[in-house]
Parts: structure tokens; C-alpha cells; sequence
């Protein structure tokens, strides 16, 4: 992999990060928040506590999955000899 192609595919990583902190920002607002004048109980514990903690955990966790699995690309940070010729 190039260079270039590295830097790329690093800027593509952090901003599907940055995406999705903000997909799990809006979540939590959503749950959270959302639910809060919901009068529907689980355990004695309120739905907006299950959506805005436990929601926001299990969402959280997926989105990482995803991420892991559809757009980080494992790959070596250091300068090979190849790219080394290419410069």
C-alpha cells in the first residue's frame, strides 16, 4: 500500500469514527432524553435509564462492530522498501 493510500485510508477511519460518535450522541439524546415522559417501567426502573444507559451501550457496541468489520483496514504503518522506490 502507498503512502498516499495509507494517509487516505486513515482520514476515511477517523472520520467514520467521528460519524459514528455523533450516530451515538444522537442515540443516547433519542433514548435518553426522548423516553424520559414515558411512564413505562422494567424492574422498577424506568425506560428512558434502559434506552439512555443499556440502549446506548448495546448501540454503541454494534456501531464499533461495524466499523471494525466495514471500514478499518489492518495494514503496516511503516514505510516498506517498495514504497521507498516509488518516493
Amino acid at each position: 500500500m502507498k503512502r498516499s493510500d495509507k494517509f487516505r485510508q486513515a482520514n476515511r477511519e477517523a472520520l467514520a469514527t467521528v460519524i459514528a460518535t455523533i450516530a451515538v450522541i444522537i442515540f443516547w439524546c433519542l433514548t435518553g432524553f426522548g423516553l424520559a415522559d414515558s411512564d413505562i417501567t422494567f424492574w422498577h426502573t424506568p425506560l428512558w435509564v434502559w434506552g439512555g444507559c443499556v440502549g446506548t451501550w448495546l448501540f454503541a457496541i454494534a456501531v464499533t462492530v461495524f466499523l471494525t468489520k466495514k471500514v478499518f483496514v489492518n495494514f503496516d504503518l511503516d514505510d516498506s522498501t517498495e514504497d521507498k522506490q516509488h518516493e
